[in-house]
């Protein structure tokens, strides 16, 4: 996990070269290539440890464990983020197909995609999260 938040002047300075040396080749290709954990792989999949999940590149706060829910798809499924500002949502067409992919709005880190078929109590919304680009803060909740 980042020692403390990334600013976004901070992030500005950053090459491709430094995301190369921050991240792990398996985060570099989801969180700056787009990629895809395969489904249940994830190391979050599974967690219901209370705390705030945080993005892997820059630090910041995206989703608290109150609002994970195991939704079967394979990977972390979150009802809402933090907050509106935690994360920006994107047209993706690839795939032939349209969905909304999330990024993290502090360092623009893809993070997955969301639905519009989460747990219809709550915000009836399933984001669908690869575990490589997130990090489970449990010391904050």
């Amino acid at each position: 996990m980042q020692d403390k938040q990334l600013n976004k002047d901070e992030i500005a300075q950053l090459t491709e070269a430094d995301w190369k040396q921050r991240l792990t080749s398996d985060e570099y290709h989801v969180m700056r290539e787009k990629g895809t954990e395969r489904p249940f792989t994830g190391v979050y999949n599974d967690i219901d440890d209370k705390g705030v999940y945080r993005c892997k590149g820059c630090g910041a706060s995206l989703f608290n464990s109150d609002n994970k829910f195991d939704a079967g798809c394979g990977w972390p499924s979150f009802d809402q983020g933090v907050d509106n500002a935690a994360i920006d949502e994107h047209v993706d067409d690839s795939l032939g197909m349209r969905r909304t992919e999330v990024t993290c709005s502090n360092c623009g880190a893809h993070l997955g995609h969301v639905f519009p078929d989460g747990p219809r109590e709550t915000t009836g919304m399933r984001y669908c999260i690869n575990s490589v680009s997130i990090d489970l803060d449990k010391n904050e909740h």
